[in-house]
């Protein structure tokens, strides 16, 4: 049996950070894990932002909940789930994604938590696990399934080193030239026949 582990943000939903950056005009919210590989840095200046401008939770969900999958993800996600059994492992939070999950048919998504005031203050987060999605893949591994991983950031770089089938999704450059020995893809049909057919690495 083969388990397909995806990232959400990039490869099947445009990044919620972006829309809410464009919502507010607050520029230094664009910043992603694309921009900063430490994600509890990249989380602490996030929510020092909110912080500083007085952005609660509210605001943020109702930008997420205007945002759509991206052309061709929700046929891109139905045809591995036809095939195959797939996880969408993710650094978003479950406050957040529940209006897009709902969207893409309610898959299973592995993710973290949010500490949310009363008011609407995000206060912080906590963490599933660290580095979870690598551990998510070596975990499935263990179990002796067959694991593909596809992600477009730095922070699935870890889970694509060690699926056994990986590849990157529509990637910025800088990630590509400092991973150079994966496949690359663009368009959603390519990925998918990818995913589901490519012979697994040993290991």
């Amino acid at each position: 049996m083969r388990v397909i582990c995806l990232d959400m943000e990039g490869v099947l939903v445009p990044e919620i950070w972006l829309g809410v950056a464009a919502e507010t005009g607050i520029e230094e919210l664009r910043l992603t894990t694309r921009d900063i590989r430490d994600y509890d840095e990249l989380m602490r200046h996030r929510l020092k932002i909110l912080d500083q401008h007085g952005i609660k939770i509210d605001l943020i969900q109702e930008v997420i909940a205007s945002m759509g999958p991206m052309d061709g993800a929700k046929d891109f996600l139905a045809e591995l789930r036809s095939q195959a059994q797939v996880i969408i492992l993710s650094d978003t939070f479950y406050g957040f994604a529940k209006p897009l999950m709902e969207q893409l048919d309610r898959p299973t998504l592995f993710c973290h938590y949010l500490d949310v005031a009363e008011d609407g203050h995000i206060s912080g987060y906590r963490l599933r696990t660290t580095d979870h999605k690598t551990k998510s893949v070596k975990a499935l591994k263990e179990l002796n399934f067959v694991t593909a991983a596809m992600g477009d950031s730095y922070n699935d770089t870890g889970m694509i080193q060690a699926a056994h089938v990986s590849a990157f999704f529509r990637s910025p450059q800088n990630v590509l030239d400092d991973f150079p020995d994966y496949p690359h893809f663009t368009d959603y049909e390519a990925a998918a026949k990818f995913l589901l057919t490519a012979e697994p690495r040993e290991g």
